[in-house]
């Protein structure tokens, strides 16, 4: 295989097969991989091959009726953990692998810890949920309490705290807040231990609502944190301090959402509902 074939493979993607910018990206990282590492074939020219560029989608954002239709259509700890995303702004996993100590109801913060490009930072912790919140706490420490008397292992620790801290993953503080039904291996330690709630079980639970809430947009679970950044905006929320719970290193990652509300925004009026009643004649059948 050279060079002149990975081209004309792309080219067969983009002009035969249509297929979409990214994936016309992810195509040209694997091929450089397989020449480089497996075939060790010299592909410095294909190095410097222009990418497809992507064109700009808005994300989907549910209205605050269609918002509070999807929730209402939940129950359990799936609802209280999808609410507490529209509230907060999480990330699906960030919600998952939340810790009984991050959860700071003086401040009325959310600390979200290791998120995404491995950072720290506080968001909001909503009024609503808190009362449901603090049950789910004394619902995690009566599985805490179970585990600690059956000598499991401590939970997962990040960052090998683990060896500096043996016995902080015993602790109530460091526990899941939304801990998963059973007992797992980990494979990364070779002890069994329980985990967080795994995310498809939020996943599955949104899409069902959306079913039953009649929602024909695609929702998923990410489309919670849309909603969250787009409500705040149009409550006259500042984007940078937006910027900042939604944990975004560059705030023109967040003024997609500023597109989002122009679209959300009261439209005109089409010119055609400002003519008089029966102006315009019903068209024939």
């Amino acid at each position: 295989m050279t060079t002149d074939d990975v081209r004309s493979f792309l080219t067969h993607l983009a002009v035969r097969q249509r297929v979409s910018a990214s994936s016309q990206n992810q195509a040209l990282s694997a091929l450089l991989l397989l020449c480089r590492e497996v075939l060790g074939v010299e592909v410095e020219s294909l190095a410097g091959t222009v990418r497809a560029k992507r064109g700009e989608h808005l994300p989907v954002v549910l209205s605050v009726p269609e918002t509070a239709a999807l929730l209402n259509a939940m129950q359990g700890v799936p609802k209280l953990m999808a609410t507490l995303i529209y509230g907060s702004g999480l990330r699906v996993l960030e919600c998952c692998e939340l810790r009984i100590k991050d959860l700071d109801f003086d401040q009325g913060l959310v600390i979200v810890r290791r998120g995404k490009g491995d950072k720290d930072r506080a968001t909001i912790l909503p009024e609503g949920p808190r009362d449901a919140l603090h049950a789910q706490i004394e619902l995690a420490a009566g599985v805490h309490r179970a585990d600690r008397a059956a000598s499991v292992a401590g939970v997962w620790m990040p960052d090998a705290l683990d060896r500096k801290y043996p016995s902080a993953g015993r602790e109530l503080g460091w526990f899941w807040v939304f801990p998963g039904h059973t007992l797992s291996m980990d494979p990364r330690a070779g002890v069994v231990r329980r985990h967080h709630l795994h995310e498809s079980v939020l996943q599955k639970a949104v899409k069902t609502a959306a079913v039953a809430a009649e929602i024909h947009k695609p929702v998923s679970v990410h489309t919670l944190r849309h909603c969250f950044a787009t409500h705040l905006l149009l409550n006259g929320v500042d984007i940078r301090q937006i910027q900042e719970y939604l944990g975004h290193s560059n705030v023109e990652t967040t003024m997609i959402y500023t597109h989002v509300v122009r679209e959300l925004r009261t439209p005109a009026r089409s010119p055609l509902d400002l003519l008089s009643p029966g102006a315009v004649a019903p068209a024939n059948r």
